[in-house]
């Protein structure tokens, strides 16, 4: 017996090989994190879309109250994505809530861009 409502779409992880694989075959990496994260460094491929999942307040991280109306003004429900973000956890969430929209080809990046790094993967950086 299935133990997750139907209602529930089920999150697919790939981890960043997979999520490279995805991109270069013609995914686009939607990055949840705050600008401030991004502009910091951000995976380096074509295509990379900034839209923050939470924004960083006096009070702590809130989540962007106009995050899914940002995504949809730039990819359809039907577009292939990865999401990432710092660690792998934002990303979960962002993947929830976009495939409770009815997107259909969502993946969520395990690790983050942390293990992006790690994998010494190409990323973009601010010029000193």
């Amino acid at each position: 017996m299935d133990s997750q409502p139907s209602s529930t779409p089920e999150v697919q992880t790939v981890d960043v090989l997979g999520a490279k694989e995805l991109i270069t075959s013609g995914h686009r990496y939607l990055d949840v994190r705050t600008e401030e994260e991004f502009n910091k460094g951000h995976v380096d491929v074509d295509n990379t879309l900034n839209i923050p999942y939470m924004f960083n307040t006096p009070q702590g991280r809130v989540k962007n109250p106009k995050f899914m109306e940002q995504v949809l003004s730039v990819c359809k429900k039907d577009d292939p994505l990865v999401v990432g973000c710092q660690s792998g956890v934002r990303s979960v969430y962002a993947t929830t809530d976009l495939l409770n929209a009815d997107f259909k080809h969502v993946r969520n990046m395990g690790g983050g861009y942390v293990a992006w790094v790690e994998n010494g993967f190409g990323v973009k950086k601010p010029e000193p």
